[in-house]
């Protein structure tokens, strides 16, 4: 990493244990920590660097880091390959707040981004704070749940019998009848839509009444 993330009691930091990268992440606030959430999650994302860019700026010896450095994977249909973001997390009223101090810093990194190729970005709570960050936080509670494979079975062999898509509280009824028996399937169909088994639109929040279909993988 270009710098070590200090301990700071002023604000939350900590490391973010990425699947993508395997490996530790540090984050020096909950909005940095929520979009490496995202990005882990984020089926586009190749991986991502945090703070491994130091850019030159007159009158700062220690120059200006940005936060997170992404790259991404070619795209599925067209095979290009998207530009990586170089961007820096920030809140709008610190944006706001600091705008002269910023100035500069943001204009290098912009520059800097030009030369690699690269496209330089702000990100703030308005991109992150979203419908697929509440998802992500609710469904990773599950990530772990290894279901039987007679279990999966039933699921997907239930969801094929829908022609179209489906509501998941439909599929839930027809899994199990009573109380106790849903509150047995619902970790399971969480798991699966964890896991892309069950195909849900990430960015509307997702509850009984999300429409679901069968991914052609499972």
């Amino acid at each position: 990493m270009a710098r070590k993330i200090p301990k700071n009691y002023l604000s939350v930091t900590g490391s973010f244990a990425s699947q993508k990268n395997d490996q530790m992440a540090g984050f020096e606030s909950i909005l940095e920590k929520e979009f490496l959430l995202l990005l882990d999650f984020d089926d586009t994302v190749e991986r991502f660097e945090v703070q491994e860019i130091t850019i030159p700026v007159p009158g700062i010896p220690r120059g200006y880091t940005p936060d997170v450095l992404i790259y991404y994977k070619p795209n599925p249909l067209t095979g290009e390959i998207p530009i990586p973001v170089l961007t820096e997390v920030k809140h709008t009223d610190d944006l706001e707040r600091n705008a002269d101090k910023y100035k500069t810093k943001f204009a290098l990194a912009d520059e800097y981004a030009r030369e690699h190729g690269w496209e330089f970005r702000i990100t703030t709570q308005v991109d992150i704070r979203t419908n697929r960050l509440q998802n992500i936080k609710f469904l990773r509670e599950y990530r772990n749940i290894q279901p039987e494979e007679i279990v999966r079975h039933q699921l997907i062999s239930t969801a094929t019998s829908y022609n179209s898509e489906f509501c998941l509280r439909d599929i839930l009824q027809r899994l199990a009848s009573d109380d106790d028996a849903q509150l047995h399937w619902l970790p399971v169909i969480w798991h699966a839509i964890l896991k892309k088994d069950l195909i849900a639109d990430w960015d509307q929040l997702i509850d009984y009444n999300t429409l679901l279909r069968l991914s052609p993988e499972a």
